[in-house]
């Protein structure tokens, strides 16, 4: 239950997360994957630019840091920060939910086996 007389803290967080790409991105980060042209071939179509504003906004908001690494050849590293490992049992509890079978298909299923 949302107490009326608090701030909104939930708001701030939709609007981190929300867009097409933030949530996938993140997945990519908690599997392992952290370079950027490893995230890019990961979800493509994405487009650089596109990568590039959703990685900055989640490290201006302290959820990755990013390393750039000088060696020939220049590459840059993404890493989930404490803050960001934090959303991980969200996303398993989004994992959780989606997995749960589907009320109106199971009851299709039991209809079938029944006939």
């Amino acid at each position: 239950m949302i107490d009326p007389k608090c701030p909104d803290t939930i708001t701030p967080v939709i609007e981190l997360l929300e867009g097409k790409w933030t949530l996938l991105i993140l997945r990519d980060l908690f599997n392992g994957l952290n370079r950027f042209g490893e995230l890019r071939r990961s979800l493509h179509p994405i487009s650089p630019k596109t990568l590039t504003d959703r990685l900055r906004l989640l490290e201006e908001n302290h959820i990755v840091t990013r390393t750039i690494f000088s060696e020939v050849p220049l590459h840059v590293e993404y890493e989930l920060t404490d803050k960001g490992r934090r959303l991980q049992p969200i996303f398993a509890a989004m994992r959780e939910w989606a997995e749960q079978p589907c009320p109106t298909a199971h009851t299709t299923e039991l209809q079938e086996a029944q006939a």
